[in-house]
């Protein structure tokens, strides 16, 4: 898990990071990561792909209806984090705002896993999430090629679904666009 570069942190220590690092606040705690590994940014911009054609600007027959982004600065409350990605629906997204993090909950996030920052994810990150009513969290591991789906209910996180390898899916809150997992993981399903 992640250790805490400093305690009591306030917004301001996020300026002294270096530009090569990402820097999180969570219970006053700043957490400082390195830029993400070559399989997280493809597995994260594949996704993106994937889903955002439909639901961000609902081509091809798309639903539409959803704004998506990649590594947004999410303030909820007295914590500042960046997940992989974001979305929300668009009548719930601020246009516009006093500064630059986004301060209204997304409805989904996708969090992409790596071994130095799985532990902060799956437990500082998520309770977060789950605290600030996000709909839907997403879990993605490119080393082991697995996502997992969770929708909040009664303030925890129900696991709808887990998948891995190649598997073509349907996932909440994205059900009606299919989405290759192979893709993200750069790996073609066998025949």
């Amino acid at each position: 898990m992640s250790e805490p570069a400093k305690k009591g942190a306030t917004y301001e220590d996020l300026f002294s990071i270096p530009e090569n690092m990402t820097g999180e606040i969570i219970d006053g705690e700043l957490f400082v990561h390195p830029r993400p590994s070559r399989k997280h940014i493809s597995a994260v911009s594949s996704l993106g792909y994937e889903i955002g054609p439909a639901y961000q600007f609902g081509k091809n027959g798309g639903p539409g209806g959803w704004i998506i982004l990649i590594e947004p600065e999410i303030q909820l409350g007295e914590h500042t984090m960046v997940p992989d990605l974001a979305g929300w629906k668009q009548e719930r997204y601020p246009e516009e705002e006093p500064c630059n993090s986004i301060t209204v909950a997304p409805d989904w996030v996708c969090e992409v896993l790596s071994p130095k920052t799985a532990g902060h994810d799956r437990v500082k990150k998520m309770f977060k999430y789950a605290k600030f009513a996000v709909g839907y969290a997403w879990l993605l591991d490119p080393i082991i090629t697995t996502l997992e789906a969770y929708k909040l209910e009664s303030g925890f996180w129900l696991l709808l679904a887990a998948y891995e390898g190649a598997e073509k899916v349907r996932v909440e809150p994205f059900q009606e666009v299919e989405i290759d997992l192979g893709v993200l993981w750069r790996k073609t399903p066998q025949a």
